[in-house]
Formats: C-alpha cells, sequence, structure tokens
C-alpha cells in the first residue's frame, strides 16, 4: 500500500515542483532542496513516495529529477489559488501589509474548503492577481494572461505601471517598498547603464539606481500611449 505524507508537506512539495517546471523540463532534487532548505537524500525520499501514490502526483527520474502529473498539477494550481486569494483578502479586508501576507497565507492555503474559497473569491470580486501582482489561478485551473514585461526590457522613457514584485525575499520586498516600487505604482525608465551597471528609473517623481538583477525580476506593464 502506498505511504502517504502530510497535506502541508505534499503541498509544499508541489508548488516548488510547479514553479521550478513553469517553463517545461524536470525539476533536480538539488534544486527542490535548495528551495526547501532540506538534503538532497530527503528530497528524494519524499519524490519517490509522491511518485508511488495513486495516483501519482509526480513523474520521477534518477537522472532528470521531477515533474507534475496531471493530478499533482491540478493540485498544485488549487493551493497556489488558495493561497494568492488568502493573501488578497488579508490585505485588502484585514489591511495586512503585503510584506506579511504570504507568511499568514502560508499557514492557512492547506485547510480552507472549497467553499470558502468559492466566498472568499466572490467577496473580493474574482481578482486576477495578488497583492504582489502574481496571477491568481482560475477555478479550473488555467492562470489568466497579464501583458507584463521586466522593467529592464522597456526602451527609456516609456512609461508603465508595476505589475509584480519578486516574491520569496522579504529584505528586498521590504527595500522595494521603501523606494515606492509595489504594484500599481507608476514607474518610468530613464537609463541603462552598460557591463552590469545600474539601472536609473523615476517612481513617483523620485529617481532611484537599482541593480540589473532586481529590475529584471520587477515586472511591469507599459502604458499606451
Amino acid at each position: 500500500m502506498p505511504v502517504r505524507v502530510t497535506t502541508e508537506a505534499v503541498d509544499d512539495y508541489l508548488k516548488i515542483i510547479f514553479a521550478l517546471t513553469r517553463e517545461g523540463g524536470m525539476a533536480t532534487t538539488g534544486a527542490i532542496a535548495e528551495r526547501l532548505d532540506l538534503t538532497p537524500a530527503s528530497v528524494t525520499g519524499m519524490i519517490q513516495r509522491l511518485a508511488g501514490q495513486d495516483p501519482p502526483l509526480v513523474e520521477y527520474s534518477k537522472n532528470r529529477g521531477a515533474a507534475l502529473t496531471d493530478a499533482g498539477r491540478e493540485r498544485a494550481l488549487e493551493v497556489i489559488r488558495h493561497h494568492r486569494l488568502l493573501e488578497t483578502f488579508l490585505h485588502e479586508t484585514l489591511g495586512i501589509s503585503w510584506e506579511r501576507v504570504h507568511e499568514e497565507a502560508e499557514k492557512l492555503e492547506h485547510y480552507i474548503s472549497e467553499e470558502l474559497e468559492d466566498r472568499i473569491a466572490a467577496y473580493l470580486g474574482n481578482p486576477e492577481v495578488d497583492p504582489h501582482g502574481s496571477p491568481i489561478p482560475h477555478k479550473d485551473g488555467t492562470i489568466p494572461r497579464v501583458n507584463r514585461v521586466p522593467l529592464l526590457d522597456l526602451e527609456p522613457g516609456t512609461p508603465a505601471v508595476v505589475a509584480r514584485i519578486p516574491r520569496g525575499d522579504p529584505e528586498l520586498r521590504s527595500y522595494l517598498k521603501g523606494l515606492g516600487l509595489i504594484p500599481g505604482a507608476p514607474v518610468v525608465l530613464e537609463s541603462v547603464e552598460p557591463f552590469g551597471g545600474p539601472v536609473y528609473l523615476r517612481c513617483e517623481e523620485r529617481r532611484h539606481g537599482i541593480g540589473p538583477e532586481i529590475a529584471r525580476r520587477l515586472l511591469v506593464v507599459p502604458e499606451k500611449g
């Protein structure tokens, strides 16, 4: 009989594999272990158990890593939907700052019922993005399409609106908030210095210089002229 593991652990693994394989391919045990701060041996054991469930939640290859099955992808998207709806509810209804909503949603995402999920979505007006600008999967598992591009890809002088900030790094989120670079903020790319130099932008009439890697991870929606 297949060995089952706790829902929380399963959900965490499925979300990370989903994130690592968004562009296709397999998630290596090393990459999963780094995200979860676990040893590769522990990750391999868990992945093998998930592959042995009925129905299997992942496909596993010793040499290539893991990918989600249809059942695993369905569950991953369901949990991601729970998480991002909760983030939005906590921020918009309870006034919890968007720097803190992630950790609170992490605690609750595994436990809300489908009825509560539907009620939260309806109460919020079925939002398509969370407070960080990440798309909220629809009930049927499809993901909303948003015309977002990296700030670094803009032509200098192009006005845009911040659509998404990097997730998973509280210090970076706090730093960007201090610069006013939060979802919904207007921004204009002014110039990009050569040879990996700083990227200069203007936000709320203030000029800032940020690193090119941050500018690459900061997604914006260009304004139509």
